[in-house]
């Protein structure tokens, strides 16, 4: 079932105190599309997760909260809920993947979390189940949950705001929060956007089970996109995706390096991997033309990487 317009507007009141409003800023380039880049990465943590996070804190019982957090994430989410978790003065327990970038790992725990790292089959068991054999603690799931997308939704309302006549959108795919979020309030409100999701070629489920018309499993293999690409979409989020969204776009680790390198050198500007495959799909002119924002989801890349890739590409 969609959320409300209500649930969006309670959720910028209840994060007011604790996310940012990101500024939205042309990004000059060497295309037809008028570039817009949404900048995530200016959060607190680093990344929009802040605001679902923080959303579902708000509306949790002080007797739930006083149990702990917990939830399953590959780094984002963890840094979001261990963020709100210490500003309650509660513990957080994180199960990431093993394959999990150690910089945004090192995060979680500087702000206080507990990393429980775990196969790939048994982390995503974990969005299934909610819950972590021996851990008694409130659950916070990362993308399949009304209000962390009411939280990601008031993302929509800042767009709106600053730029009223928008053509079209471009999101990161990790696993549809996102931009089921942002999507669930603009076709509310500007129902002419476009809205595509951005996804990586080493695992891009969701263009994969949009083209079958069904969940589809696809091949996985990690790279310097670790904030988006996995084997599968969580049957929930394939339903609101094929409702909401117009397509997904996928790209290749080289363009997505190359998008990373120009917002570098135009905006100054320091993205992570599922950053820049949204601004990598803006540009290659299959969201169409016009006004288009690409969602800079977050910034938390480890700098070695990134100025290896900036250097020398994918």
């Amino acid at each position: 079932m969609p959320f409300s317009l209500e649930q969006v507007e309670e959720a910028r009141q209840n994060i007011a105190s604790i996310a940012l409003r990101t500024p939205l800023v042309p990004c000059p380039c060497d295309s037809p599309v008028e570039l817009y880049l949404k900048l995530e990465n200016l959060q607190p943590i680093g990344s929009f997760k802040i605001r679902g996070a923080a959303n579902v804190v708000a509306l949790t019982s002080r007797a739930k909260l006083e149990r702990g957090l917990l939830t399953a994430s590959a780094g984002n989410m963890a840094q979001g809920v261990a963020y709100c978790a210490r500003r309650l003065g509660v513990p957080a327990t994180i199960v990431a993947p093993d394959t999990a970038p150690a910089t945004k790992l090192r995060a979680v725990e500087r702000l206080g979390g507990r990393v429980i790292l775990a196969p790939f089959a048994e982390w995503w068991r974990t969005f299934e189940t909610r819950s972590y054999p021996g851990v008694d603690a409130t659950f916070i799931h990362a993308f399949d949950d009304e209000d962390v997308m009411a939280g990601n939704g008031t993302i929509a309302m800042e767009l709106l705001e600053d730029l009223p006549r928008i053509d079209a959108v471009v999101i990161p795919w990790g696993g549809g929060g996102l931009s089921c979020g942002i999507a669930n309030v603009l076709r509310e409100l500007a129902p002419q956007v476009r809205i595509y999701a951005a996804e990586i070629e080493t695992g891009a489920p969701l263009a994969a089970s949009l083209a079958a018309g069904e969940p589809r499993t696809v091949e996985y293999t990690p790279s310097f996109v670790d904030g988006i690409g996995a084997r599968m979409v969580f049957p929930a989020m394939f339903e609101r995706a094929r409702r909401l969204l117009d397509g997904s776009i996928v790209v290749t680790l080289d363009e997505a390096a190359q998008a990373l390198k120009l917002v570098a050198e135009r905006n100054r500007v320091i993205m992570e991997g599922a950053a820049a495959c949204a601004v990598a799909a803006a540009l290659s002119g299959r969201a169409g033309g016009g006004k288009v924002v690409a969602i800079v989801s977050g910034g938390n890349i480890d700098l070695d990487k990134f100025a290896g890739l900036v250097a020398g590409g994918a």
